[in-house]
């Protein structure tokens, strides 16, 4: 009888011990995937992520994080509950800084470094249908850098060389993502044009609306959007060789739906806020005025990635005549290792709801407020729930204002 009860206590105790490692290699797994493999650390409260991690460095040293500038990467150990260890992990321990967030909606005006093919066309000639820039192996998204060896910046310096030709090959040089290439391109002759064609499309210049999230003073920049511009044809980041961003005039809101994406309509006004210098996958960035008037902005300080928290939180963001306002909404996912989509937010404020919908194009950058600090900036709106939103860590964006 004893020895039965004994058993039976013995079995009940490896099955909670069973649940016990289960529940642990869970965390310990989730961990590993979900947490980041970075962190940035301004103080000791931001070594501990949400209510389960923590993260100690490898050689614990004390650190006056009030000074400290940019002190440099340290290796550490994620741990579960602050003793089990579940990845390694990097430390980046810096000051605490602060931005102007703004909020206020601006035009872009972007010209290329280089020229985008934005398409290849068929050309009909002697009962036969060519394709010469197809042919000679050239790309939509190809950015063409020269022709015979001479630099092209414009679409008319491209139109005026290929014009210029009496059936000679061309000799085009691209860069195709990160590489270059060299391609021979043969044109035809069109007859009913009298002159040669290459069969290609190509643009140079681009213009947009968008959303300012901070001015950096300190380092004399301006950052916006949080995700890159890209052409309308082919999809790909537009090269800047040069842009302005200028003040805007908001005229009209068109309404998101769970069929179309919304948008913010503006007018262009002859007032610069700066220079355009860097379209990234992570925000477009540039250097501000210096005597541009910021006392409309208010200064928040950058919060790390891992004090973001779900719940509620504020937007910054521009809809009509009366400027910058505040509403509410509610992080609702948040994913550390994500490049850009960070965050998923959601609009809760029935006003701004009333207004546009939910979430619409040119409110990307506006700026999320959490705990009276600058979390991240709105990117995208979700597809079919405008209502949601993606969102990327303002650790990231101060971090490219600053490179």
């Amino acid at each position: 009888m004893y020895g039965d009860f004994m058993k039976k206590g013995i079995r009940v105790a490896d099955g909670i011990f069973a649940l016990l490692l289960t529940f642990i290699y869970t965390f310990i797994i989730s961990g590993s995937i979900n947490m980041p493999d970075k962190m940035v650390v301004r103080n000791q409260q931001d070594r501990i992520i949400g209510k389960y991690y923590s993260v100690s460095p490898v050689n614990d040293k004390s650190v006056d994080f009030q000074s400290a500038r940019s002190v440099g990467a340290n290796a550490a150990k994620l741990k579960l509950f602050g003793m089990i260890p579940v990845k390694d992990q990097e430390i980046v321990e810096t000051e605490t800084k602060s931005v102007l967030v703004s909020g206020m909606p601006f035009g872009i005006k972007l010209y290329t470094n280089g020229v985008i093919v934005v398409g290849t066309k068929d050309i009909y000639v002697n009962g036969k249908t060519v394709n010469p820039a197809k042919e000679a192996g050239i790309q939509v998204g190809d950015v063409i850098v020269s022709i015979n060896s001479q630099k092209v910046y414009s679409s008319d310096e491209v139109e005026n060389i290929l014009n210029d030709n009496n059936g000679e090959d061309y000799i085009i040089s691209v860069k195709r993502g990160e590489n270059y290439k060299t391609f021979r391109l043969t044109p035809v002759y069109l007859e009913k044009e009298g002159c040669f064609k290459a069969g290609m499309w190509v643009r140079d210049s681009t213009a947009g609306i968008g959303t300012v999230t901070f001015f950096n003073r300190e380092a004399g920049t301006v950052a916006a959007l949080g995700h890159p511009i890209t052409d309308v044809d082919t999809g790909e980041i537009m090269p800047i060789l040069n842009g302005e961003a200028v003040e805007t005039e908001v005229t009209s809101v068109i309404k998101s739906s769970t069929s179309e994406t919304g948008s913010l309509c503006c007018d262009f006004l002859n007032k610069s806020i700066g220079n355009l210098e860097k379209n990234t996958d992570m925000g477009i960035y540039g250097t501000y005025n210096k005597n541009y008037d910021l006392t409309n902005c208010s200064e928040y300080e950058i919060a790390s990635p891992q004090e973001t928290e779900k719940g509620f939180a504020q937007i910054i963001c521009t809809v009509d005549s009366n400027g910058p306002q505040v509403y509410s909404a509610e992080i609702t996912k948040i994913s550390y290792n994500e490049n850009v989509k960070n965050m998923i937010i959601r609009i809760t404020d029935e006003r701004l709801i009333e207004k546009t919908g939910g979430i619409i194009q040119g409110m990307s950058g506006s700026p999320i407020i959490q705990n009276g600090k600058l979390i991240g900036a709105i990117t995208h709106v979700i597809v079919n729930n405008p209502l949601k939103g993606y969102a990327i860590f303002a650790q990231t964006m101060i971090e490219q204002s600053e490179s």
